[in-house]
């Protein structure tokens, strides 16, 4: 039976990549990108701290790549946008403190090959991670959270690529979407809530009219109808912002990563970790089979868990959970399908989805704003197994 709601309200908010705690996100897993394309077999755990002019990276690293961490950090915050030394944190002000050791042979010999109590690489930790997919947007994420990526997203672009029309607008921002659904799908857009840093000068109605523009963009027509509620700025003012204005620490926006609340979370954090470490490459496989479970047809929203024991390879369960919307009687045997289908090894998962080498149009810096799912440059968002899932369903006679 469907677990359908009555109709309700939902909300996501999604923060830019000059919010303090994305900036150190993107330090992080700058880090981690400079440091695989030089070996890609680094093993990188790289946290970052920012506040009014300081950056600290810390955390576990061996590598073989030779890398300057701070010209790597002030370049992620120039690209950003903190270049005015005006504002209290700028890529030409700030200092850059490295805190930074390797690895712990203790979780080496757990995920390497050959060493510790197994033959092939094991987990690089335990706990469970998740995937989730809906059919309700194009991209096969829930829509709340995927309005409020492309609204900050889309301001940032246009404070990047036309700097001068909108030279009022400072890096950090944050949005909120909030979303009616009736059985089960989003209908109407109720509230949108944006808090964008600006220059002292800006008048707050020039930032009210470009919200709505930009809602008018990213927001089909179909749900804009009725009366929207919008709160621009709703304190007055939004000029002390990024580091200066609240301290950043890498893994602090793990629901704004994920699925803006919406289905379940693990509770481990992405940036800044090499696909050794299941909190990252096993929620990106669990994506890539939920999302490739709904395009198949199999349900229309589904849920993936798996668990993983540190040092061991296999799965210690996989759970499937769709919400009442897939054609099997029994979720229960949808894993099946799965294990059918895919390898959840981890050694196996960053071979098939390409995590050591990132390339051909993505970066793991890439992923630190806007979310990691959802958006189709990056390899777990592909739509390369429907035909098996659907062929091992037959073949189990479960369709």
């Amino acid at each position: 039976m469907s677990k359908i709601k009555a109709p309700h309200v939902f909300t996501s908010e999604s923060v830019s990549e000059g919010h303090p705690d994305k900036v150190c996100d993107q330090i992080s897993d700058a880090v981690l990108d400079a440091c695989l394309q030089q070996d890609p077999n680094s093993r990188v755990a790289c946290e970052t701290l920012t506040t009014t002019n300081l950056i600290v990276i810390s955390g576990e690293i061996t590598t073989k790549a030779k890398v300057n961490w701070q010209e790597i950090a002030l370049e992620v915050v120039r690209d950003i946008g903190y270049t005015d030394t005006n504002v209290g944190f700028s890529a030409d002000d700030a200092k850059v403190m490295i805190c930074i050791h390797k690895q712990s042979p203790d979780i080496s010999q757990g995920v390497t090959a050959g060493q510790g109590l197994f033959k092939e690489q094991g987990a690089g930790d335990q706990g469970m991670m998740f995937g989730y997919a809906s059919n309700e947007t194009k991209d096969l994420m829930p829509a709340p959270i995927y309005y409020a990526h492309r609204i900050v997203a889309e301001l940032a672009r246009l404070r990047k690529s036309q700097p001068k029309k909108y030279a009022y607008l400072r890096p950090d921002s944050k949005s909120q979407v909030s979303l009616r659904y009736e059985n089960g799908k989003p209908v109407a857009l109720e509230t949108v809530v944006v808090s964008h840093q600006h220059t002292p000068d800006m008048k707050i109605e020039v930032l009210e009219e470009l919200v709505r523009k930009v809602v008018a963009k990213v927001v089909p027509a179909s749900l804009r109808k009725g009366e929207v509620k919008y709160y621009v700025n709703p304190t007055g003012r939004f000029e002390v912002g990024g580091p200066d204005g609240d301290t950043g620490l890498t893994g602090r926006k793990i629901i704004v990563d994920t699925y803006g609340g919406v289905g379940s979370h693990g509770g481990g954090a992405f940036s800044g970790k090499d696909p050794s470490k299941v909190d990252r490459s096993a929620a990106y496989m669990c994506r890539y089979i939920a999302k490739n479970i709904v395009a198949a047809g199999l349900a229309a929203k589904c849920e993936v868990q798996v668990a993983y024991a540190i040092g061991v390879a296999d799965p210690l369960s996989i759970n499937v959970d769709t919400y009442g919307t897939g054609v099997c009687s029994d979720d229960a045997q949808l894993e099946k399908v799965i294990r059918k289908v895919f390898d959840m090894r981890p050694a196996a998962i960053v071979e098939d989805l390409g995590l050591k080498h990132p390339g051909n149009g993505w970066c793991y810096r890439d992923t630190a704003a806007y979310g990691h799912f959802g958006r189709p440059e990056f390899p777990w968002e592909k739509l390369d197994r429907v035909d098996d899932l659907k062929h091992a369903a037959a073949a189990l006679k479960l369709i």
